[in-house]
């Protein structure tokens, strides 16, 4: 059976120096084919810091942040299980409304609600956020749709999210 996780990440602190070793490389080590899409944001952060190429040294396939053009083939197949770590507030909170405005989004939006496909939500943010009238409400309406949702420790490691693939 083919393990694809599609693996969807944003720009938050530790992005350029934890995704890969902290979410790639152990999703990789269980068994994972990736299929990585990033916010533009991200891939910008990646690229400027040489971890794109990194990051497509672990996949057969396409390490994306862009939509592909009328008639280009599909570069990703549909994965089961998406995880998106690390998330940010402002991605948490497009993903909740509906809001596509990225390949990242559109990936995970098209995927929500769709039967028999889980998405894990592997969110950063500041302990603040919780104090804004929408935050709460953008929780429970991805909650509510079946995404499991876990805070990731800024000073812990990020790994641990990947259990909640198999859980």
């Amino acid at each position: 059976m083919d393990r694809v996780l599609g693996l969807v990440a944003s720009s938050c602190g530790g992005l350029d120096t934890r995704f890969r070793t902290e979410i790639a490389e152990p999703a990789a080590a269980r068994g994972w084919r990736l299929a990585i899409t990033l916010t533009p944001a991200a891939s910008r952060w990646l690229d400027a810091v040489g971890e794109l190429e990194r990051l497509q040294e672990l996949t057969d396939l396409a390490v994306r942040s862009t939509s592909r053009l009328p008639g280009e083939a599909r570069p990703h197949p549909d994965p089961v299980h998406f995880l998106f770590a690390p998330a940010s507030a402002n991605s948490v909170a497009k993903l909740a409304l509906g809001l596509a405005d990225n390949q990242a989004l559109t990936v995970l939006g098209d995927a929500l609600g769709e039967p028999g496909v889980t998405i894990t939500v592997g969110y950063q943010v500041r302990d603040a956020r919780f104090k804004h009238p929408a935050w709460p409400g953008h929780l429970a309406a991805l909650g509510g749709a079946g995404v499991r949702l876990n805070r990731l420790d800024h000073g812990g490691s990020w790994t641990p999210v990947l259990d909640e693939l198999d859980g």
